[in-house]
């Protein structure tokens, strides 16, 4: 098992990363208080959920609410469900959420943990390689609005993540092949170690060979860690890693959460990005090549099907959350391995998304 101690404003938790960890009494007996609250969501509970039982007899007074899985259903309806199941539970300032499941449950789970009663703990439980590598770690909690994705949240740290690697053996070749996405981020936009040695091993962490997968999760959140250290609340440098989530969070709302993988979606995105970043003249020629080349050989999406509007792309994207005065922020390359904020013309994108 590996540790990465993550700081930030108000303290800092751990992230374990390992095999064999939701059933290890001496993680959960540090991290569970008061009236306890699994989250989870149908697909994951009839897998993992089981394995914490143990755990969950042991400390007692706890209760489970399942939801429906997808991104469709990351809603203020489903979060009212949480917030429910938690006064039934008579849940105090001391109880505490545990979020099992990948990034939807987490996000819902986690921002219902930072509005009951103004704030409780929560513990991430990550089952998804995506949710593994990025989404649990960092504070970011929120649910979907109909106009955007996370349009409604909260930063709110969990007290731990524990990332059991066994929870990955069920996830199927196309939810993995998506969370491969936000490694590839990492290295892109500040790690050029990481995107070589992603280079040099895709085939080995296609193949999900195990020593390659500890790593993988390590050096991320490792990466992570660093940036959330240094900007909790995405006032500058924690904004880079957006990289890539502009562009594919407006793919995932114009096709209503259903058609992309949030990781395949940000994969396209990517590859966007660094061909605007090319058009103007921050990368040489080549850099969107060899990021395309390397996500492609991790099996994932790197163009815009031809049945999207463009203009429908571009009218979504003037409701990132990162824009200022109009202007529409993106983050861009300098180099695989150097990333900048810039605020960049409509019309540069519009190209850009015609091209694609």
């Amino acid at each position: 098992m590996k540790v990465v101690q993550v700081e930030h404003a108000s303290g800092s938790y751990p992230v374990y990363v390992g095999q064999g960890l939701l059933g290890m009494p001496g993680i959960w007996e540090r991290h569970l208080d008061g009236r306890v609250l699994v989250v989870s969501d149908e697909t994951v509970a009839a897998h993992h959920l089981g394995r914490l039982a143990p755990v969950l007899e042991a400390h007692g007074r706890h209760r489970e609410v399942i939801l429906p899985p997808g991104e469709e259903n990351k809603t203020v309806a489903q979060w009212q469900r949480v917030i429910d199941e938690l006064v039934h539970l008579g849940a105090q300032r001391d109880a505490t959420v545990v979020a099992l499941g990948g990034g939807v449950i987490g996000d819902l789970a986690g921002f219902a943990a930072a509005s009951y009663m103004r704030g409780i703990r929560v513990v991430q439980i990550p089952t998804t390689l995506l949710a593994q590598v990025d989404a649990s770690v960092g504070g970011k909690t929120g649910v979907n609005h109909t106009d955007g994705k996370n349009l409604i949240g909260a930063f709110h740290q969990p007290v731990a993540v524990v990332a059991d690697l066994d929870t990955l053996a069920t996830l199927g070749n196309r939810d993995y092949r998506a969370g491969l996405a936000e490694v590839v981020k990492y290295g892109a936009i500040r790690d050029p170690h990481l995107f070589a040695w992603l280079e040099a091993n895709a085939d080995a962490l296609a193949s999900r060979l195990p020593d390659m997968l500890a790593e993988c999760v390590y050096q991320s959140v490792r990466n992570k860690s660093e940036v959330v250290a240094d900007d909790e609340r995405e006032a500058g440098q924690r904004a880079l890693l957006n990289f890539g989530h502009t562009f594919g969070h407006a793919l995932e709302t114009v096709t209503g959460y259903a058609q992309y993988r949030h990781g395949e979606a940000v994969a396209i995105g990517m590859v966007l990005a660094a061909r605007l970043s090319e058009l103007l003249g921050m990368a040489e020629t080549g850099t969107a090549d060899r990021l395309h080349d390397l996500l492609d050989r991790l099996g994932l999406p790197t163009r815009l099907p031809d049945d999207i509007s463009r203009t429908a792309l571009l009218k979504r994207m003037r409701l990132d959350k990162k824009n200022r005065a109009d202007q529409i922020r993106l983050i861009l390359l300098e180099s695989l391995g150097r990333a900048v904020v810039r605020s960049c013309p409509a019309d540069d994108i519009s190209e850009v998304l015609n091209q694609s």
